[in-house]
């Protein structure tokens, strides 16, 4: 089941067209994947504070489908794909919200796999995600 997060498309996150400018899509992933680890207890500043490490983006691939517009409001999506040893693999979308189109399901704007590695937060080096962490994330 993947975790739903709300966006709205503001000026700010358009171009000249009115469109979504492609880059800000990292944008919204990012948003709801800090949001989904809030949703399980999890907030990153803490988590640095207590273990000395944090995530990091080391890889994102994202495929675009559809623009989403000013004024859209959309449905970001985050869900593990799988966990490792020193990083995690997540898998998410943006959605145009149904309240706004005539047909279902919503429709699917972009989509992407991101994955974070885990470092040592003092010097950026790979690190093991800690077992407590792993826990909470994988059911």
């Amino acid at each position: 089941m993947a975790f739903e997060f709300p966006v709205r498309v503001y000026w700010e996150d358009t171009d000249a067209g009115g469109i979504v400018f492609y880059a800000n899509y990292l944008k919204f992933f990012e948003r709801a994947r800090t949001e989904w680890l809030r949703s399980l207890g999890i907030g990153q500043q803490r988590l640095r504070e207590q273990t000395g490490g944090m995530f990091v983006v080391t890889d994102a691939q994202l495929r675009y489908h559809r623009p989403a517009r000013l004024d859209d409001e959309l449905i970001v999506t985050a869900a593990l794909q799988a966990a490792g040893r020193a990083s995690l693999t997540i898998v998410q979308r943006a959605l145009l919200k149904p309240e706004q189109m005539t047909e279902q399901p919503p429709l699917l704007l972009t989509e992407g796999t991101i994955r974070i590695g885990w470092v040592d937060a003092a010097t950026m080096r790979p690190a093991r995600v800690p077992n407590s962490l792993l826990e909470q994330l994988t059911p």
